[in-house]
């Protein structure tokens, strides 16, 4: 509940969209509301409740929950299936127990209560003085214990979390010895942890997968994974002789068991058709025994990071799949001699679908140019997709983005792609505010964007460095920074990348200011790459100020490429920076009406003696 997230008010989607769920989620509403007493009896139907995750890795507790658009309003059912004393339920801006937004259920071993509460900075809990968890029931089940309780978008009460498009972070903690009062819950004793979701899904229809699809898995030919910090690692794989266009609609990570924490992201290419064949090879991407001719197989296919499941099919939409997949993997270090074969397995089908999709890439380019100081809480780096560049490479008739992933490494913590038109910020394409590096999911969108000749993509990736000692510059390592979106898009273009960096003669001359004003002296020697002379600046408040100002005024490099790695025609180097004239306005907090005045008081529950293990 850090204050951005109680000030920032939610998105509220268009209600057009959500016409013929209102009266489905009226009825939900009116099912929860029961009776808050503990009852036995069969569990709620799963399908007033659609999506469902697991809070803890035994599966004690799982949460489901629907959302209903009309109301503003997000239904939850937690099922406990191993009741102790109780325990915490809530949300934070990164997953902490300190400036969090919960509901509690606790027992002092005889009585039960449920209230809705708040943790300072210190942990401490406080009962809130307006109760917006509002407890909706209680039943047993054989599988346990299931709570019903439902809580507003936003509530306008400076203590509460703002859910918000984008990933929330649950989290939970197990009360094991039975409590007398809320405030002697000690949250740093508690067995806890956290979980991300998206809660606010698209109220979207997804098509049945036709009985036609077939499956393929691309993946890594057991690798063993070096000792560096980061590898990433390519490997091309053949399609049988003559295989026919097909659509991938669908496709899931691969991932090693035990490697999980290992495999950060991977992506499947498809080779340019611009040449009959293409070299085998398998081995580190950065190698000098990589045969150039792989640098053309750039149309990507697949894009899965960390957090990903199944990348999702939708409206008839489809993905061109010819011969010739090429796959690269990043990968950290793992113990000596561990193995990989991570990849993607593809779903496809032979019957073609009206559209052929893309993927396209927005955002920075991967170069040491833009970077990050140490010691930063919130670091701002923006990359541009300018209207010179589609202009020339999209259709009069434009293109519809229905899908997005964002993604950065380590130090990311927000990311926004803002479409821009004649100067004024038109749409919001995809936001994330509480963006974990953990947690990448391909997200349908809620609206599909429409994309025209002339406008611009912006994105904005906001990161924290304050844990870090050298500045972090934009790069393929783990410790180096991205920041991107890859957007699914329909139809298919020749636009495969849509990026910028700041001009590397702007950032030579900050290099050389700061050299001017510093005693320490920054080496300029030709043979000091970028990074050394980033690693070598003192950062003090001057230099700092001034990087942050040339990344907002300095020209631009634009990467408008198309999938064999080649720019379109054009001058692309130092572009002016787009001239945004118009910024979207933050819509105004939707406050639920009160119900009048409530006490700041727990509900009791009658659930019996509870047990100690």
């Amino acid at each position: 509940r850090m204050q951005s997230s109680r000030s920032k008010p939610c998105s509220c989607p268009s209600l057009k969209l959500r016409e013929v769920a209102s009266m489905y989620f009226t009825l939900v509403a009116a099912f929860l509301v029961i009776l808050v007493v503990a009852l036995q009896g069969s569990a709620p139907r799963q399908s007033d409740f659609p999506y469902k995750v697991p809070l803890d890795p035994q599966g004690l507790l799982e949460l489901s929950w629907n959302v209903s658009y009309p109301e503003q309003a997000v239904h939850f059912q937690l099922l406990i299936r191993e009741l102790h004393f109780g325990l915490l339920f809530g949300m934070s801006d990164r997953g902490e127990f300190e400036n969090a937004d919960l509901a509690v259920l606790w027992s002092d071993g005889h009585n039960s209560y449920f209230g809705d509460a708040w943790s300072d900075a210190k942990g401490q809990l406080h009962m809130d003085s307006q109760q917006d968890y509002q407890l909706l029931g209680a039943r047993r089940a054989p599988e346990g214990l299931y709570l019903l309780f439902r809580r507003a978008f936003s509530t306008c009460d400076p203590k509460d979390y703002l859910i918000e498009d984008g990933t929330v972070h649950l989290i939970y903690g197990i009360l094991e010895k039975p409590v007398h009062s809320l405030q002697a819950i000690n949250v740093s004793a508690l067995h806890g942890g956290l979980q991300r979701v998206q809660l606010l899904k698209p109220n979207i229809s997804i098509p049945q997968l036709p009985r036609d699809m077939k499956s393929m898995e691309i993946t890594a030919p057991d690798v063993v994974i070096p000792s560096q910090e980061t590898t990433y690692w390519c490997y091309m794989a053949e399609l049988p002789e003559g295989f026919p266009k097909h659509h991938i609609i669908m496709y899931e990570p691969v991932v090693t068991a035990g490697n999980e924490a290992l495999v950060h992201h991977m992506e499947v290419f498809q080779c340019a058709a611009d040449f009959d064949s293409f070299p085998h090879y398998n081995g580190p991407c950065d190698s000098k025994m990589k045969p150039e001719r792989l640098n053309y197989c750039r149309h990507v296919l697949a894009a899965w990071a960390m957090g990903a499941q199944v990348a999702p099919h939708s409206m008839s939409l489809s993905f061109t799949f010819s011969p010739c997949p090429y796959s690269d993997l990043s990968l950290s270090p793992g113990p000596p001699g561990r193995r990989d074969s991570s990849g993607i397995r593809l779903y496809y089908t032979a019957t073609l679908r009206p559209y052929d999709a893309g993927i396209m890439e927005l955002g920075l380019v991967y170069t040491p140019v833009m970077a990050i100081p140490p010691g930063e809480d919130s670091f701002i780096l923006t990359g541009y997709c300018t209207d010179k560049c589609t202009q020339l490479a999209l259709p009069s008739a434009g293109i519809r983005i229905f899908a997005s992933q964002l993604h950065t490494h380590l130090a990311g913590r927000k990311v926004v792609t803002v479409l821009s038109r004649h100067g004024r910020e038109r749409q919001v394409v995809n936001a994330d505010s509480h963006y974990s590096p953990h947690f990448q999911e391909i997200r349908m969108l809620k609206e599909v964007v429409a994309v025209f000749p002339g406008d611009e993509l912006i994105t904005t990736c906001t990161y924290n460095t304050e844990d870090r000692s050298r500045a972090t510059v934009g790069g393929f390592g783990i410790l180096e920074e991205m920041c991107v979106n890859y957007v699914h898009y329909y139809p298919q273009t020749q636009l495969e990348l849509c990026k910028s960096a700041v001009d590397p003669g702007y950032l030579h001359r900050y290099f050389n200011l700061v050299n001017r004003f510093n005693d320490e002296e920054v080496c300029m020697c030709p043979q000091v790459s970028v990074p050394q002379q980033f690693y070598s600046i003192p950062w003090n408040t001057f230099n700092r100020d001034v990087l942050k100002s040339l990344y907002g005024f300095a020209p631009i490099s634009v990467h408008c490429n198309k999938s064999s790695a080649v720019r379109f025609p054009g001058q692309w180097e130092k572009q002016p920076l787009p001239s945004i004239t118009e910024r979207l306005r933050e819509p105004s907090p939707h406050c639920p009406p009160s119900p009048g005045a409530q006490p700041a008081a727990p509900v009791p529950l009658h659930l019996g003696q509870l047990r100690r293990d």
